[in-house]
Parts: structure tokens; sequence; C-alpha cells
């Protein structure tokens, strides 16, 4: 390490100055990062954390990652004292903001599902706006945000810390170490805390390396990802180019983007006009639309331009869709709920949105009727399952005997049954 090196990570590790209040009562730190949130077009209401990773790539980034090594000493400063009823998650995230490790207070981690604050999940400014390690790693400092400080709605309930982590002989940001949870989360002493805690992380990875042969030291990795196509919840897809550049598609191309992403292996010119267009499907039409779409796409995410025989994508496009699926995988139903809302593009006719939001919404239903919350189940049949009489009696029978919910369930199920007949 280098005297420059230190003096780098040792005012990157510091907090925030506090300053006087914005105008609209924010501090600097705060507005700034509200301002890049709307610069990048997100809206408090939708914004929310997309899941960046399936299962299989979580494991394959964990094994890689350099802060892996690290880990028991984040467990024994941090993870330790997040024990049951504690009210404090911990996370550790890579240097994109995604969510690497989540642990500490199981009822806490069950209540973070519903804003996403999973293992996997994407974190950073562009997504969700301001939060402790999204904007620890934009401004690359500590930072602790405070509930109504959060861009996006759903988070200002929560309260966090994080602190980003360096690479011990290079500088560079390879992480962010974050304190999630109540008004406690964001304590004085909760900064300090964290600071030590990276210090004592990076000591511990240039120990580690020390150790091994030259050769086999890791060189610092440059920033990598994919282009995300949104489609939950609009009737227009929004795709992000992997640079970050963002544009709204017309419904057309929204639907071929979403259904060429769903069929990663590749789908021939005449289902794929079937699935686009339904009856009398016409390739000629297809054919010229697809021209289109590699238009629209130039400027934006010019290496997804679709390839044909079998039509399919250039590069890997992420889908919010895919997230849902990954979610209720992971045993992460409520989330999972959430994130789907209205479903894809719910103002869409094509018979191949029709049937990726039948699939999906079918799996959910089988996800909820074996996890058997009563709460879910209820929601469920309230929102999508009216006449659905198993989600009804699974409800029934999930909740206490004398619970007054149960008259929901008991009206719901005699409807249903006046109704046939």
């Amino acid at each position: 390490m280098t005297p420059e090196s230190d003096r780098r990570r040792s005012e990157a590790r510091m907090p925030e100055r506090t300053s006087a209040p914005q105008p609209g009562g924010l501090r600097d730190l705060v507005a700034s990062s509200w301002l890049r949130a709307r610069a990048a077009r997100l809206e408090p209401e939708l914004a929310a954390a997309p899941l960046d990773l399936d299962a299989d790539a979580l494991d394959d980034l964990r094994a890689a990652h350099p802060l892996a090594a690290a880990l028991p000493v984040v467990r024994r400063l941090l993870v330790q004292d997040a024990e049951p009823g504690s009210g404090v998650l911990v996370a550790v995230g890579d240097a994109r903001g995604r969510l690497l490790w989540v642990e500490g207070d199981p009822g806490l981690r069950a209540k973070a599902e519903g804003m996403r604050f999973v293992e996997g999940a994407d974190w950073s400014e562009a997504t969700v706006g301001t939060s402790a390690p999204g904007t620890a790693l934009a401004v690359d400092r500590g930072v602790q945000i405070r509930a109504d400080e959060h861009f996006a709605e759903t988070v200002k309930p929560w309260s966090c810390t994080a602190v980003p982590v360096h690479d011990p002989e290079h500088g560079e940001l390879i992480g962010v170490l974050d304190v999630t949870g109540g008004s406690d989360a964001a304590a004085a002493h909760v900064l300090p805390l964290l600071v030590a805690t990276a210090a004592a992380v990076e000591r511990e990875l240039l120990i580690e390396r020390l150790r091994r042969p030259a050769r086999s030291r890791p060189k610092p990795t440059r920033r990598t990802g994919a282009a995300r196509l949104s489609i939950l919840g609009r009737d227009t897809g929004e795709l992000v180019g992997a640079t970050g550049e963002r544009t709204t598609l017309s419904a057309r191309h929204s639907e071929l983007l979403a259904l060429l992403a769903w069929h990663r292996g590749g789908i021939g010119a005449e289902a794929l006009a079937a699935l686009v267009y339904g009856d009398a499907p016409s390739t000629v039409t297809l054919r010229a639309e697809i021209v289109r779409l590699r238009r629209a796409l130039a400027g934006v995410a010019p290496e997804l331009g679709p390839l044909a025989r079998p039509y399919r994508l250039g590069a890997e496009l992420e889908l919010d869709l895919g997230g849902v699926v990954e979610l209720q995988r992971r045993g992460a139903h409520r989330a999972a709920v959430e994130a789907f809302g209205g479903g894809p593009l719910p103002g869409s006719a094509s018979p191949g949105v029709a049937e990726l939001h039948a699939d999906v919404a079918a799996g959910l239903r089988e996800a909820l009727l074996e996890s058997g919350s009563a709460d879910l189940l209820l929601a469920w049949g309230r929102d999508r399952g009216r006449d659905d009489a198993e989600v009804w009696r699974a409800a029934l029978h999930a909740l206490p005997r004398l619970s007054p919910k149960r008259a929901i369930a008991v009206a719901a199920l005699e409807r249903i049954e006046r109704e046939l007949g």
C-alpha cells in the first residue's frame, strides 16, 4: 500500500459533512442524490430494486468476489450482534450495488422482502434512488440515510448506514457494507462501527492476498452489466442499456423484446409471429417489425439487435418478470407477489404476453398454496382469484380458528357455490 492509497481510502470512509438543510429540508448529500435520481427519470412511487442475479449467477459472483474472503470478519464484527429481535440487517454488496449477502434479524429479513432488500437485488442509485448502499457507492464515502430521506416511497419506513470497501492494493471500489433497520440503524455510533469494519475487511484482504503467490493475485475488474427491460405494470417497456442509457419502447417493440428475452434459446419466425399477432400471423410483417426494433435499440443497447433463424437476442437481456420467478424460487413469496403487481404489459393484446402473465401467475399461485400464508392467500383471492375456491379454502384452513378474517373466506366460498349453481 502507498501513502496516496491510504489517503484515498481514509477520505472515502469519512462520513458526509452535515450542512444546512436545502429548501426542501434535505441535506446537501441527500438533495444531490435526489437530483441524480430525477435525472435518471426515477419516480418515488415506482422506484424499486430489481432482482439482478438469479440463484446460479449469485452463487458464481459470491464465489469469485474478493469480499467472500473477508466475510468472517464482517460476521464477527457486525452480524453476531444482529440476532433475532435485534431489528438489524447487515448486507454486503458489490461495487454495482447488488446485494450478495443479507443476514441478521430473521423477522426483519421477512419484512425487508417487501421492498426487495434481498440477496441478488440491485440497490444502486440508478434503480432505487437515494439509499445508504447505493449512495455510498455513488459518492464513495460513508453515508447515513434516515427514513424520509430515501427517494423511493417503499423504503421510507427504514433507515440505513453504509460504507464503501476498496481494494487494499489498488484503491478500487469493490463493494459496500450496510446496516439497515429502524431509526437505530442510522444512530451516531453505527457509522464509526462500519468504518472500522471496512478497515478491518481491507486489512484482512491484504493479509490474505500477501499469503498467495504473486501470479495468483486478482487484478482489478471493470464494471460490466446487461441491459434490463421493465414491463411489469407498464403498457410500454422501459429499456436501460448496460451503460445506463434509457428509452421507452413502443408497445409492439416491448412485446417483441419481452418475448425474445423470455425465449432465450431462440424462436422460429412463425411461432414468434403467432405469439405477437395471434390469428393469421404474418412473418412478413414480423420481419419488418424486427428491422424497426433493431433501429430502436441502436442508441441504447445495440448489442441486443435480434438475430435470425431462429430469432433471438444478440446479448443477454434481464427482464423484471424473471426477477419475480426468482423471488418465488427463493421462497420470498410476499416480495414476488408485490413485484408482479399488474403483470407484464397489462394493456397488451398479444397472445404471447398473455401466456407470460398466465405462466408466472400460475407459479405464484402454486407457491402460495404450498406456503400456506393466510394473509397472502387472502390478498391473492381478493386481487386475482375471486372465483378460485381452492385459494379461499386454503386461506380458511390457514387462518386461526377465532380470526375475524375467516368470515371473508367463508363469504367468498359461499358466493362461488351460489354462482356455480
